[in-house]
């Protein structure tokens, strides 16, 4: 299974009324720790787009268990549980604390599409080449 690790600071602008991040916020955290975690493996989502493939979120499931506030340091560890065979990658994705206390959880899968057509596309055999080593 291949997992990688990101921070990232909460900015005051993400919290809401209850002093508290905003619960839509972790979506955006999710999204930086697959960002990253594709990044790691020399992989990029601007690469992908310009050889015209896109990556659309296609299913997210959440679960809040603490609350995060503004100035906390959280850690997003992002995994691919599962290599992907067809057309989805599923990602499983947790946001902890400074105190390694997990405040989220979730999974989000998405799905490789050509840009032009929005037709279903394998994954590209770059990031199987990539990916596959951590599977075997």
């Amino acid at each position: 299974m291949y997992s990688s690790t990101t921070q990232i600071r909460v900015r005051y602008a993400e919290t809401d009324q209850m002093k508290v991040v905003y619960y839509g916020n972790y979506a955006t955290y999710f999204e930086v720790g697959r960002v990253e975690l594709l990044r790691g493996l020399g992989f990029t989502y601007k690469a992908m787009e310009d050889e015209g493939i896109i990556m659309p979120v296609v299913q997210m499931s959440l679960q809040y268990i603490r609350s995060a506030k503004y100035d906390d340091l959280l850690t997003i560890v992002s995994s691919i549980p599962k290599l992907p065979t067809d057309h989805s990658i599923t990602f499983h994705q947790q946001v902890l604390n400074e105190a390694g206390k997990l405040l989220t959880t979730g999974e989000v899968t998405l799905y490789f599409l050509e840009a032009a057509t929005y037709q279903k596309l394998p994954m590209p055999s770059y990031l199987m080449d990539v990916l596959n080593p951590h599977y075997v």
